[in-house]
């Protein structure tokens, strides 16, 4: 019998390919102007699915019971940087829930988001946040503790690709940040780590659901550079199989949501998907956040959470790259760090 992360996958999947067909978006109305039922299409990436299954049968009763009208939410998953793609070639999403601010700036930058949204909502658009981890075979045989443990002999790294996945540049730049501690900012050391590193991966998914796929359905590899809330979601179905390590320095990530002003316009949503994206600061939001392994973005429904999450953990943020600007410029635009490690690395 499939596991139910096979299951929600493939439900997911059903979800996204309905997105493409999808001809009765928008809203509906009654002969007096009132509208009586919404649709709209949430696009996000891969591990966000389990959350905001949960998260959008509770938006639903809060709308209904606050408005005289029904809503419907489609959800769209897949690697950040894709779905990015996918809704500035005209996914008619009404809004999107990515991985990270760069994503969505993509969307911006087809035109399609107005500028300021980053300020639209609390805590820079961003209402729960997550960090990587390593996930690892019970017991731990490789002995995988630190970044430096995953370019040993014989260890085989699972991460999606950062071209398509914005857990993967997540993945990158923690795995980055041990690295310029470690070698005291030596660049020239620190691309070298890297290259090993990414000499270690053994197959790069297109997005994060996809890598855990890969380690947890699939058998390969010794360790898995996850989102926390993953890497929780697989330790809770096999609890027996996989264990979680913290490595000593990781990064806050901190997924990014944003009304996607052209298409709520021209649907008729604005309100709703306004809405849909402000109730998930609510307390009810947070927690349902926590129970599906995010970390809150309110404190004090985040400590309600403390058995389950290390608060104490290292966090460098996306600020001490200089931005996510100057992050994806350096790391992952064409020609940049990754492809030149990963061209370097498949020449030998």
């Amino acid at each position: 019998m499939k596991k139910t992360i096979a299951k929600i996958a493939a439900f997911a999947l059903t979800l996204t390919t309905a997105v493409t067909a999808l001809t009765g978006c928008g809203s509906s109305s009654t002969a007096n102007g009132d509208v009586e039922h919404y649709s709209i299409i949430n696009v996000s990436y891969d591990p966000t699915r389990e959350l905001y299954v949960a998260y959008n049968e509770a938006f639903k009763k809060h709308w209904e019971s606050e408005h005289d009208s029904t809503v419907e939410i489609t959800q769209s998953h897949g690697g950040s940087g894709k779905q990015a793609l996918e809704v500035a070639n005209g996914n008619p999403a009404d809004v999107v829930t990515l991985a990270l601010e760069y994503d969505v700036k993509a969307v911006q930058d087809a035109g399609l988001i107005e500028d300021g949204w980053v300020d639209e909502f609390p805590l820079d658009s961003s209402p729960y946040t997550s960090t990587i981890v390593f996930l690892v075979r019970k017991g731990n045989p490789k002995n995988i503790l630190d970044w430096g443990d995953l370019v040993k002999d014989g260890v085989g790294v699972i991460t999606p690709n950062p071209k398509t996945s914005g857990g993967a540049r997540w993945n990158h730049l923690a795995a980055w940040a041990w690295a310029q501690k470690e070698y005291n900012d030596d660049e020239d050391k620190v691309i070298d780590y890297i290259t090993q590193l990414y000499q270690h991966v053994l197959v790069l998914d297109s997005g994060a659901r996809g890598a855990t796929t890969s380690f947890v359905e699939n058998g390969q590899g010794d360790v898995l550079l996850a989102w926390e809330n993953e890497a929780f979601l697989s330790l809770k179905e096999y609890p027996d199989d996989y264990e979680i390590v913290t490595p000593s320095i990781s990064i806050l990530a901190q997924p990014s949501v944003a009304v996607v002003d052209k298409v709520v316009d021209k649907n008729g949503t604005r309100e709703v998907a306004t809405e849909y994206l402000n109730y998930l600061y609510s307390d009810e939001a947070q927690r349902i956040a926590g129970e599906n392994f995010y970390r809150p973005s309110n404190q004090d429904i985040l400590n309600e959470f403390s058995d389950t999450f290390d608060l104490g953990i290292n966090l460098v943020t996306i600020n001490d790259f200089g931005g996510w600007d100057e992050a994806f410029e350096k790391h992952f635009s064409d020609g940049g760090l990754f492809d030149q490690i990963f061209d370097a690395g498949a020449e030998e």
